[in-house]
């Protein structure tokens, strides 16, 4: 039967539970040094995470653009068909009808030209969409980096205060401003 309230513990856990209650300064100062590594690792994580939805967003809007670039460019290639099926009537046609395939055939290629416009705009948008995408995606890759720095850092800081070696702390602290150097790179472009 199992005892309800009672805590079993590794050796390991009790003894970093003791030295962070136990007074020990070093202990303190990793613990702090550890829980602001978690916030500012947690913002890095958010900022990532941000950069990747917003090249998302972005390059479905491209898409979208281009989906409406090619059904344009689907309704221009249909009137340009009729345009020459009239010019072929026009020319092949009884003489009565001539003049009726000459203004249908004119009309298309009317028509043609303002579809033409709004596919070519429907493509910009979606270049221009896609270059936003590229750009809001360019710290992600920076952020990534970062966030692995600071986790790295919080792992030395752990084995700091595991093995009690001071000199591990160094270490922690360069990964730690190697983290914060790329956070700051990644919005500096």
């Amino acid at each position: 039967m199992a005892e309800e309230g009672i805590e079993i513990h590794a050796a390991h856990e009790h003894e970093l539970e003791h030295r962070a209650h136990g007074g020990d300064g070093l202990s303190r100062q990793i613990a702090v040094f550890t829980a602001l590594l978690a916030a500012s690792g947690a913002v890095v994580g958010y900022l990532g995470g941000h950069t990747q939805n917003e090249a998302l967003l972005f390059k479905n809007e491209a898409v979208l653009m281009k989906a409406h670039a090619s059904d344009q460019w689907a309704y221009y290639q249909a009137k340009s068909t009729k345009q020459r099926l009239m010019e072929m009537a026009e020319s092949l046609g009884p003489a009565d009808k001539q003049e009726f395939y000459r203004k249908e055939a004119e009309r298309y290629a009317a028509e043609q030209k303002d579809i033409k416009a709004k596919a070519e705009a429907f493509d910009r948008k979606s270049q221009e969409a896609d270059e936003e995408s590229s750009h809001a995606l360019q710290p992600h890759t920076l952020l990534a980096q970062a966030m692995s720095a600071i986790q790295i850092a919080i792992a030395l800081a752990s084995v700091t205060a595991l093995t009690r070696q001071r000199w591990l702390l160094a270490p922690a602290v360069f990964a730690a401003l190697v983290g914060a150097g790329l956070v700051g790179s990644a919005y500096l472009f």
